[in-house]
């Protein structure tokens, strides 16, 4: 089923009463650029568009400034080109990995740490085991294509997969692993932020502390009804879109 289209704001962004700012209307002359480019290539300077739009460069910098916050441009070295079209992530009972496979890009992950945690009162109660009870803390860092997008840490209960330690394939689909375990994925919960990323998530996923990140927390569970994991996955806003199929409420 096709993704809803990005629509435009109304009026432009053009307020009801008055001008938009200056940078506003030179970002929408340099947004109708980079349409007429293909992705990678570069942009012409600051001074190029200054010269052609009749602004400062100091006008034209904050404008290229948003559309990289929102994907548009890209760094490349230490020149800017205009950005690939964001991966779109159905919110679906699906990995990561089976998610981006489906857009024909390449998925991939890095094992950060793999660890074996006692778990705390919250998370606890979102898995139904005792505070204190082993957990299985899987983090790893979420690739497309070989480009660093995101950051997830996925906590499960060591007692009911206690061998995932020595088993499991930190490069491969977990949820793959689990299903080979007898799990069948009957629903989730999952709730959705934009957040700024940490410094020790900025040094991890290489991006800027000022990039806006979207933060999903989720909690899995099986057909009885047993929470399988609590998930906890960061990816960076200028790089994904999420997308979901509605129905009427019961």
């Amino acid at each position: 089923m096709p993704s809803p289209p990005p629509l435009a704001a109304v009026r432009a962004g053009v307020p009801e009463h008055g001008e938009p700012p200056k940078y506003y209307q030179v970002k929408r002359k340099i947004d109708a650029v980079l349409d007429e480019l293909g992705p990678g290539t570069p942009l012409p300077t600051e001074r190029v568009f200054a010269d052609r739009f009749g602004v400062s460069r100091m006008t034209v910098r904050q404008a290229i400034r948003e559309l990289r916050l929102e994907g548009r441009v890209q760094r490349s070295g230490r020149s800017s080109v205009a950005g690939r079209p964001k991966l779109v992530q159905p919110l679906t009972l699906a990995s990561y990995t089976e998610g981006v496979r489906r857009q024909g890009h390449r998925p991939g992950r890095r094992l950060v740490v793999l660890e074996q945690l006692p778990a705390t009162p919250a998370l606890a109660a979102a898995l139904q085991i005792a505070p204190g009870a082993p957990v299985f803390h899987l983090e790893r860092l979420l690739l497309a294509d070989d480009e660093q997008v995101g950051l997830e840490s996925t906590y499960l209960s060591a007692a009911r997969f206690p061998a995932l330690g020595d088993e499991f394939d930190p490069a491969s689909s977990l949820y793959a692993y689990l299903r080979t375990h007898g799990v069948a994925f009957a629903d989730a919960d999952e709730r959705i932020e934009t957040v700024l990323a940490s410094p020790r998530e900025v040094q991890l996923i290489g991006t800027s502390p000022a990039l806006p990140m979207l933060l999903l927390n989720r909690i899995t569970r099986d057909h009885a009804g047993r929470p399988v994991e609590c998930v906890r996955s960061l990816y960076r806003g200028d790089r994904f879109s999420f997308t979901a199929h509605l129905t009427e409420g019961q």
